[in-house]
């Protein structure tokens, strides 16, 4: 059986994506217990393996139609690269790219699959992957006993420095197949998000609204926090689908992951979609009055006062 472990990487306006970094560091350290090799496998990008050092092999299929990413396109590459490279574990993103390849790559290569995993480790001969379940309210542990398996991992539990080196990979070229001269879905158009909004990824500090805040004029109360900070304001999904907020301020699995230095969070209960996408803040404040809500699992602090006589007396402070 192989000990080598491949992550598929992705790529975005010429550089590889912190998702594919987080992989490779995992994969290094999975084949190294195993004493296999680290695998990455890119697509259209050949000139991108110098972006990744850490792997022993970087696997590249060149093809117009591997350009930009498309599902199909993708997916017969995989299946390509598989058949050729004969991996023991594929570790994919837990992006809109794993999300498409994940289940139909498991079946085409007869392999197991275990999604929306938070951790990887070996033990002895066998993967043990922790992924969540229910939406995030459970963890299940699954030692994977099958000769090769798929795992689509939740970005942000690995640290990327793991997948970051200066060393100088053997390049492998797999044949593209024939079936990419032909392709039955094609892109059209890559639509680029406005530039007319902040970008609340870059942000060092955050302050987040979330149901609890009660209305869309309420929100103008933690918008005056936002401004005296000088932070953008954000939100967790409800606030999101009321139209309260554009799209591009959503925090969390379905919006936008963010690692400000600090995050503050008014009126969020905690649901494990909102947790996943701020979590890896490096502090984090949250006011809720329910005691029992699960933003206080991951909260440095926290305080059950209300938001409404809390933020003004902030802001009072701040301009003071």
């Amino acid at each position: 059986m192989s000990a080598d472990v491949l992550v598929l990487a992705g790529h975005i306006g010429g550089q590889v994506t912190d998702a594919t970094y987080e992989l490779l560091g995992k994969a290094r350290e999975l084949s190294s217990a195993w004493g296999g090799k680290a695998e990455v496998a890119v697509f259209g990008g050949a000139g991108l393996a110098a972006q990744l050092g850490a792997a022993d092999t970087v696997v590249t299929v060149e093809h117009p139609s591997l350009a930009e990413y498309s599902p199909e396109a993708y997916g017969r590459a995989l299946s390509a690269v598989l058949a050729a490279r004969g991996p023991r574990l594929l570790l994919l993103p837990n992006d809109t790219m794993g999300l498409d390849l994940g289940t139909s790559t498991a079946g085409s290569w007869d392999a197991a699959q275990v999604a929306y995993v938070t951790d990887l480790v070996a033990e002895g001969d066998s993967p043990v992957a922790t992924a969540q379940i229910l939406g995030g309210k459970i963890l299940a542990e699954v030692e994977i006993t099958a000769p090769r398996a798929v795992c689509t991992v939740i970005g942000g539990n690995f640290p990327a420095g793991d997948g970051r080196g200066e060393g100088s990979p053997e390049v492998v070229a797999v044949a593209a197949p024939a079936e990419l001269d032909s392709p039955r879905v094609r892109l059209v158009q890559t639509l680029e998000a406005s530039s007319d909004d902040v970008d609340i990824t870059a942000a060092d500090l955050l302050v987040s609204a979330g149901r609890g805040v009660g209305s869309k004029d309420d929100l103008e109360i933690l918008q005056e926090l936002a401004d005296a900070l000088g932070a953008p304001l954000s939100a967790s999904r409800p606030v999101i689908d009321a139209g309260w907020l554009p799209k591009s301020r959503q925090v969390g699995k379905s919006g936008l992951k963010v690692k400000p230095k600090a995050y503050l969070s008014f009126g969020i209960s905690g649901a494990p979609e909102h947790l996943e996408g701020m979590r890896g803040a490096e502090l984090i404040i949250a006011c809720n009055t329910d005691e029992k809500a699960p933003i206080f699992d991951v909260a440095n602090y926290g305080t059950t006062v209300d938001l409404f006589d809390l933020v003004p007396a902030i802001v009072d402070e701040i301009g003071a």
